[in-house]
């Protein structure tokens, strides 16, 4: 097992020594930050797995490090020291998210105790999200990374409306977490023991849509050997995620439009209704009120979906959230890969940062997979993202003169994804976030068909 690594803040110099040179010896990597500032830099660019902070400092007290640090990487367990102890100090520390709260002078005995039971907590953690990840059960609410003012206002939307069972209208381009949103709003309501049933509306063939949707009984076409229940049955006392919903045809729109007022369904071929009982999510990455002007989407349909509406931000509007994001991405595919990658080099942070990347998270996340497939190793360098290198070296920044269209761009995003994916337009259409049918209309425009 590798060692952990932990970061250490005082800003008295002889506390440092003695404390990296204790948790050397334990068996711990040190890294050592006389301030507030430089512990904050460190954690930008370094995993850590815990974090021992005086709560006196000059530059920012220890609790409001302690916040910062959970804002950065929630995942860092953060222990508290003080020479001033109060129980008030100690339960503000404890309800900020810290893992203990240390007196000054420390007993070393009793500190050694405390990390090797930190430690153990994170790896019984770690084997959790493991397995969970491996039933399907990711950890959405954690997966929501950022703390920016946009996310923030997404974050307090969620808590808001998870509880009521109204129709949520999620929005948001490609790639930033739409059902990720979704996913976290089942897991706050009191549907979570149920189903939660995702369905990307572009990707059932359109004659397969109403038996999909709703079921159909035997006989009822040819092909239907047997009684199915559908996806709206299937997701009974639970949560259907009806992604890229603009997609349906106008005569399941008509449909949909009569499970939401009556909440049953009808099989495909049978006489017989059902009722269900389901929250519909929807979600879209295109302008739905255009889409109401182009009679490709019937306004009735709108105004049942649209009760609650969330708008995510696109990355590039929430650029602060980048580092947390790159720390979420390192220790995920740390797992996978079994890497020790320990964090990124500030150059190429900085690119990451000052990149548009008009895939959102998705993108940033594939260009970091990209990284480790490559064999990062170590510490994520500029070297290992040369897609960014050429625009950290010097290429001259856009003007509004030269400034890309939004056709150009798809264009752009489309044709490097079926590059990396060796050409398998299915998964290309996934990892974008687009339907199979959006794929082939675009390349025959594009006259790679």
């Amino acid at each position: 097992m590798e060692p952990g690594n932990v970061l250490v803040v005082d800003d008295e110099p002889n506390i440092l020594a003695v404390l990296r040179e204790t948790l050397t010896h334990f068996g711990y990597r040190v890294t050592c930050a006389s301030s507030a500032a430089e512990a904050l830099a460190a954690i930008r660019s370094e995993l850590f797995d815990a974090a021992i902070t005086d709560i006196r400092m000059p530059d920012m007290d220890g609790l409001e490090l302690l916040r910062e640090i959970k804002r950065q990487d929630e995942s860092i367990e953060v222990l508290v020291m003080t020479g001033y102890p109060t129980i008030t100090s100690a339960v503000e520390a404890l309800k900020e998210g810290a893992y203990d709260y240390l007196s000054k002078p420390l007993i070393l005995d009793e500190l050694e105790h405390v990390m090797q039971h930190l430690m153990e907590r994170r790896l019984l953690r770690g084997e959790v999200h493991t397995l969970r990840t491996r039933l399907g059960e990711e950890l959405t609410l954690n997966e929501l990374i950022g703390a920016s003012p946009p996310m923030e206002r997404v974050k307090e939307i969620i808590a808001k409306v998870a509880a009521s069972d109204s129709p949520v209208l999620i929005e948001g381009e490609s790639g930033t977490g739409k059902e990720l949103v979704a996913a976290a709003i089942h897991r706050l309501s009191v549907r979570a023991k149920g189903p939660f049933m995702p369905v990307n509306c572009g990707a059932i063939p359109p004659d397969l849509l109403e038996s999909e949707f709703f079921g159909h009984v035997r006989g009822a076409f040819s092909g239907a050997i047997a009684d199915t229940l559908g996806l709206f049955r299937g997701a009974h006392n639970g949560t259907i995620l009806l992604d890229e919903i603009v997609e349906l045809p106008p005569s399941l729109q008509v449909k949909l439009l009569r499970v939401l007022q009556e909440m049953q369904v009808r099989p495909v071929g049978s006489t017989k209704a059902y009722p269900v009982d389901v929250r519909v999510i929807a979600a879209t990455n295109r302008n739905l009120e255009q889409a109401m002007i182009d009679k490709s989407f019937r306004q009735d349909l709108f105004y049942r979906l649209n009760v609650i509406r969330i708008t995510l931000p696109p990355l590039r509007e929430r650029r602060d959230d980048i580092p947390a994001l790159v720390t979420h991405f390192l220790r995920r595919f740390n797992r996978r890969f079994h890497r020790d990658v320990r964090g990124i080099t500030p150059d190429a942070l900085e690119a990451l940062a000052g990149f548009d990347f008009p895939g959102n998270v998705r993108e940033l996340e594939n260009v970091i997979e990209r990284a480790y497939a490559m064999g990062a190793r170590d510490q994520l360098t500029l070297a290992d993202l040369p897609s960014l290198a050429t625009r950290a070296t010097g290429t001259p920044p856009i003007s509004a003169r030269t400034l890309p269209t939004l056709a150009d761009v798809e264009k752009d995003l489309i044709l490097r994804a079926l590059a990396l994916l060796d050409n398998d337009k299915e998964e290309a259409a996934r990892a974008l976030g687009i339907s199979r049918r959006t794929i082939y209309r675009r390349l025959k425009e594009y006259g790679k068909l």
